[in-house]
């Protein structure tokens, strides 16, 4: 009996974070994907909602093939007059992170803008039992025409996501929002691991900070510099690429695989930037021996080869102030990933070299 009741708390819990769509209001459902998709770094995936086209690209890992069929980084861009907006979302493969929310993991996150800035306006998201029901994410508003920016799911994989209006009120895609095409490969940093909703994302503060295009390519613990993953990124329409991508390789996978991961895409992108990061420094070191060890090896590596690349290759550029960290070194979820606000030191910390490097090209 005591496990039902707090079965039944939960769920109540769970269902009073989920705006109510009032009673006898009907809604209409619009497929997000005939409006407009920011953040898609390939356009022409089969599933518009799908990062990389797996059944082009192979050489994947399993692991590897579920999460660049996942969302993150990605949103939808409208315009509408109505007073209610939710979801109805179809999932294909969802996984739970344990250092990631529900909402972050497979949840929506609203951003209205206001007085020419993107505000947070709602995010919500459904207990696992009742993941592809619909999920009302605000329904007071008023009538007037709001520009919206609704980011989908960081860690799931999405068949169909249906947004919902009110009958009667009216919806229509808009513009990207955001000027040029910047890729960016990287962890389960770039990916979003603890952030408490997928509009918290470095890349996707970068982008609202910027007014710049950031297109996530975010694998958690699968950012190593592999040839096939250069292969992908060789096939995308990109003004210019960053890369977190010494935060999962060993020291060693560093040595052997940077060079000519760089050759291939600069074969492929002659002439356009490729801005690399120093990984963050990772609040697990305070104490632990072996992890310490292990990063310092990295980041050496890292340090010493990217200072060869910026000299042998041209259009190569080494970011080295990359900082998500309080002087405290309490800004960290599990001693490896930020919390918001860390991922929002990370972005400032790499704001301005960025931008700069991209003014060189025109890319403003």
């Amino acid at each position: 009996m005591k496990r039902i009741i707090l079965a039944l708390a939960a769920a109540l819990c769970a269902l009073s974070l989920i705006a109510q769509t009032p009673k006898g209001v009907k809604l209409r459902f619009v497929e997000g994907s005939d409006l407009t998709l920011v953040g898609n770094l390939m356009p022409d995936t089969q599933n518009p909602y799908h990062r990389v086209d797996t059944v082009i690209f192979k050489g994947f890992t399993k692991g590897e093939n579920a999460q660049v069929r996942m969302t993150s980084g990605m949103s939808v861009a409208f315009r509408t007059n109505s007073s209610i907006i939710a979801i109805r979302p179809k999932f294909g493969e969802v996984q739970y992170p344990q250092n990631s929310n529900g909402i972050a993991g497979h949840g929506f996150d609203l951003y209205i803008k206001k007085d020419g800035q993107w505000i947070f306006a709602a995010a919500a998201a459904r207990s696992p039992e009742f993941i592809d029901k619909d999920v009302s994410l605000i329904s007071d508003m008023d009538h007037s025409e709001k520009e919206c920016l609704l980011y989908l799911p960081l860690y799931s994989e999405l068949y169909s996501v249906g947004i919902g209006i009110e009958e009667g009120a009216t919806i229509e895609a808009i513009p990207v929002p955001f000027r040029h095409r910047i890729a960016i490969f990287g962890s389960s940093y770039t990916h979003g691991s603890s952030t408490s909703r997928p509009g918290m994302t470095y890349p996707a503060q970068l982008t609202r900070m910027t007014g710049l295009q950031f297109l996530s390519l975010g694998c958690s613990g699968n950012s190593k510099l592999q040839p096939y993953f250069a292969d992908v990124l060789a096939a995308v329409d990109a003004d210019a690429f960053v890369f977190d991508g010494f935060s999962n390789p060993s020291a060693q996978l560093i040595k052997e695989r940077l060079f000519p991961f760089i050759e291939k895409i600069q074969a492929a992108h002659p002439g356009v930037p490729l801005i690399f990061q120093k990984t963050i420094w990772r609040e697990s070191r305070s104490f632990s021996l072996a992890a310490e060890k292990n990063e310092a090896a990295k980041m050496a590596m890292a340090d010493s080869l990217m200072k060869i690349a910026c000299k042998k290759y041209k259009d190569v550029y080494w970011i080295t102030n990359t900082d998500a960290s309080m002087k405290s070194h309490d800004s960290s979820v599990d001693g490896v990933h930020p919390t918001n606000y860390g991922y929002t030191l990370w972005a400032e910390s790499v704001r301005k070299p960025i931008v700069k490097i991209l003014k060189k090209y025109g890319i403003k």
